[in-house]
């Protein structure tokens, strides 16, 4: 089971804080909200991150590898019909009523996808439900009338009748007409799914509609507004870092960077030594998506960056590394439009690359900076006054965008990048703000679904990948199973790994809709990266080797630790390599190798389960 996805930070919005339900009475800041007790009436100051789904109904997870395609084009059909309504600041029956009339779809099912979807933010979440004879909704077309006309004539109406006279209503109703009346229970549940703000403008008038439901949203030329579209590039930065451990120079590191073209705030970034590609992409799209608070103690960054929440349209480069099955599919789950930049067409990149062409000025004033070229560089040694380490630049970078540059004022929009997206959000004295994005609660499953996968089957000796070996007790109840579908064939399962340390997977448990990490057989072997496992097998390539088994990588692993270990004083190569390990291990969730075994679920109070996104690996899918 999953917790809901996310928590939305608007006024008149429930949550939870501290254990207790209120309700948004006003959105003070980016940061800060003030909420009321609805039994008390007292009002009490709350910081955004602190704040919880109220509701605390789970459903199903969902792997969008095994999703059904034929379901899955279902809720893209279904999505592409209220996606116009999902887009309106005020919303009427009559747009419901007119898009219901449109698709020949019953008006309470419209309203249905749409608290479906508002709920959850899931592509997923529109997908049929299954049926079942007890407490089933369905009925005749006329009784489905009679319903929907009473609840719209008796209970959406100031004169606000219980919903016990509504049943009733609909009982007399159906018996006039001959008609056997639906259980009192269908009805509530039709009552139930109404949209919140549809029954208070109806029941309590347009004033409590007003300052408990209506988004504080506004138009912007072009619908321009704060993440509304979010390019991502990337470049190798112009400065030489060091290894962490004996501080000598190992090269230049990569950044990708994602970039709000309203505000031009920087959303996000991520920086490594490794080439960037669809791996990058998807922990900077994490990067950008979710809370910074954490992330900013992490790197003892003491300003703010509220910046967080699903952005509508996604700008990328257009390159081949950058593309990627499970990119498309989580766009999909999570109404993220997905452009691709055109080819030689640079001019759609420009703002993002204006952004690292404002990095790279104040990167050329750091010790070991190799300028933009040689001549502006002159004789200054770069690696001999190099002196960074990647954490010590990811830090100083981090207090450069978070202190410097969303504060300074930027020359295209007269203001800085902070107040524009201010102003976007919150709004001024002479228009609206577009409202708080809804934070994402169930940040793991974010992870989870832009991780890379496998697919296998489960035998006597566990799940083998990429020749090494993996088991838990946890798989013994799937071992040989047969696919139900039929055909004698053995089962699939569904497989996730972390690039940068394969030493554990993660099995999704179709059965409890879980996952659960599912360690090497032989936890006597230490952990490695996707990397290393690639060039491990090039070498026993090189060395000859016509058969290469579990046995033979790890002694590969052991002989190349062995010449790193002698060489590296001597190699910036060989450091680098070094470098890059570490700074995975750092980053990866794999730190321990315990016995016991509990299933990965979403808790926001747990420490945070670094799981990086996707990678080119799933591009033969």
């Amino acid at each position: 089971m999953s917790k809901k996805l996310s928590v939305h930070i608007t006024q008149g919005a429930e949550v939870e804080f501290n254990r207790v339900k209120y309700r948004i009475n006003k959105v003070i800041n980016l940061t800060e909200v003030l909420l009321l007790d609805p039994e008390s009436g007292e009002l009490l100051t709350a910081n955004v991150s602190d704040l919880k789904a109220s509701d605390s109904r789970v459903n199903p997870s969902r792997d969008l590898v095994s999703v059904d395609q034929k379901l899955w084009q279902i809720a893209q059909e279904r999505f592409s019909i209220i996606k116009p309504l999902l887009k309106m600041a005020n919303r009427k029956r009559s747009d419901v009523e007119s898009v219901a009339k449109e698709y020949q779809v019953g008006t309470n099912t419209i309203y249905r996808w749409i608290k479906a979807y508002e709920d959850s933010g899931l592509l997923t979440s529109l997908f049929p439900q299954s049926r079942s004879d007890r407490g089933g909704t369905k009925f005749t077309d006329e009784v489905e009338t009679i319903v929907e006309e009473v609840v719209k004539a008796e209970y959406l109406s100031g004169q606000r009748k219980s919903q016990a006279k509504v049943c009733e209503l609909v009982r007399k109703a159906c018996k006039e007409a001959n008609l056997t009346p639906p259980h009192n229970n269908t009805i509530r549940n039709r009552i139930k799914d109404l949209s919140g703000a549809l029954v208070a403008l109806k029941r309590e008038g347009k004033k409590k509609y007003q300052n408990d439901f209506q988004p504080i949203k506004g138009a912007f030329p072009d619908a321009n507004a704060p993440l509304m579209v979010v390019q991502i590039d990337h470049t190798k930065l112009d400065i030489i870092l060091v290894d962490d451990i004996y501080r000598k120079p190992i090269g230049r590191p990569w950044i990708t960077l994602a970039f709000d073209v309203f505000s031009r705030m920087v959303t996000g970034f991520y920086v490594s030594f490794d080439p960037p590609g669809a791996l990058a992409t998807g922990l900077c799209m994490a990067h950008s998506i979710l809370s910074k608070d954490e992330w900013l103690v992490k790197h003892e960054v003491s300003g703010e960056w509220p910046v967080w929440g699903l952005p509508d349209k996604v700008h990328v480069d257009n390159a081949k590394e950058f593309r990627g099955y499970m990119l498309q599919k989580a766009c999909d789950e999570y109404g993220i439009d997905l452009e691709w930049r055109p080819v030689a067409r640079p001019h759609f990149g420009a703002h993002v690359e204006r952004a690292l062409g404002t990095f790279s000025k104040e990167i050329h004033t750091l010790p070991g900076t190799t300028f933009s070229n040689t001549q502006e560089r002159g004789e200054y040694d770069s690696e001999k006054q190099a002196a960074l380490s990647l954490s010590e630049f990811e830090t100083w970078l981090a207090n450069y965008v978070v202190d410097v540059y969303h504060q300074k004022k930027h020359s295209m929009i007269g203001m800085s990048p902070l107040e524009k997206y201010k102003q976007g959000i919150l709004g001024t004295a002479d228009f609206a703000g577009s409202g708080l994005k809804p934070k994402i609660e169930d940040e793991q499953k974010l992870r989870f679904d832009f991780m890379p996968f496998e697919i296998r089957s489960i035998l006597d000796y566990g799940v083998q990948v990429d020749k090494v070996h993996y088991y838990h007790e946890v798989l013994r109840r799937w071992i040989n199973a047969i696919d139900p579908e039929g055909g004698g064939k053995k089962r699939k399962f569904i497989f996730r790994r972390d690039p940068r340390d394969i030493s554990v997977i993660y099995f999704f448990d179709p059965e409890v809709q879980e996952y659960y990490p599912i360690p090497y057989r032989d936890i006597s072997h230490p952990p490695i990266s996707i990397w290393e496992l690639r060039e491990i097998n090039r070498r026993l390539s090189e060395e000859g080797y016509s058969k290469v088994d579990e046995q033979a990588i790890f002694d590969a692993y052991d002989r190349m630790k062995e010449i790193e270990e002698k060489a590296v004083i001597k190699s910036k190569a060989v450091r680098r390599a070094q470098q890059r390990k570490k700074d995975h291990r750092k980053a990866s969730p794999n730190t321990s190798r315990e016995k016991t075994i509990e299933p990965i679920i979403s808790n926001s109070e747990d420490e945070e389960l670094d799981i990086l996104p996707f990678d080119d690996l799933d591009d033969d899918l």
